[in-house]
């Protein structure tokens, strides 16, 4: 997984590894995490496994999946960025989360152009999309200081979600 890693101005962007799998349970059960990306339900330890094999296979095989986000020099997790296919959509959506006390400080916005260049540049994606629940408005706001832009609203699990993307020529 050495390939797959990633230093940004202020960040290190390291794959989850099978290992890592408390760590992300711990991540997604935080109340400011679970809230939108999981409906404000925690997840169990063997969702979190699930996840983190499946997170293994795509980088195996694809060579994409989901990034932990740490601060240089640091070995505290603040969050996670990546791919990760939702909704039944062809490809796989940017993902960004940040426990809370990291956020309002550009690190989603940092680790996600990172990601974005990846996509278009070694995987080949042609666009990317983004989905937020509509009440999140900082998470909107990360997609348009991204460049991207607004597609539509549609409901997904019956709840009302903001669709944004980018394309390949909007970053080149």
């Amino acid at each position: 997984m050495e390939d797959f890693k990633f230093d940004t101005k202020r960040l290190q962007l390291v794959p989850f590894l099978l290992e890592d799998s408390e760590e992300f349970l711990l991540l997604n059960n935080d109340p400011y995490v679970r809230k939108f990306l999981w409906d404000d339900k925690g997840i169990d330890a063997m969702t979190a496994d699930d996840i983190m094999e499946q997170n293994t296979r795509h980088f195996e095989e694809n060579q994409y999946g989901l990034w932990k986000i740490r601060l240089k020099n640091r070995e505290k997790i603040i969050g996670y960025v990546g791919l990760w296919y939702f909704f039944d959509e062809p490809q796989p959506q940017l993902i960004y989360a940040l426990l809370e006390p990291f956020t309002k400080k550009g690190y989603a916005t940092e680790a996600s152009r990172s990601i974005i260049r990846y996509a278009f540049k070694e995987l080949g994606f042609e666009y990317l999309l983004a989905a937020t629940d509509e009440p999140h408005l900082d998470s909107q706001r990360v997609a348009q200081r991204l460049g991207m832009s607004f597609v539509e609203k549609r409901m997904e699990d019956n709840k009302p979600t903001m669709f944004y993307k980018i394309e390949k020529t909007e970053t080149l």
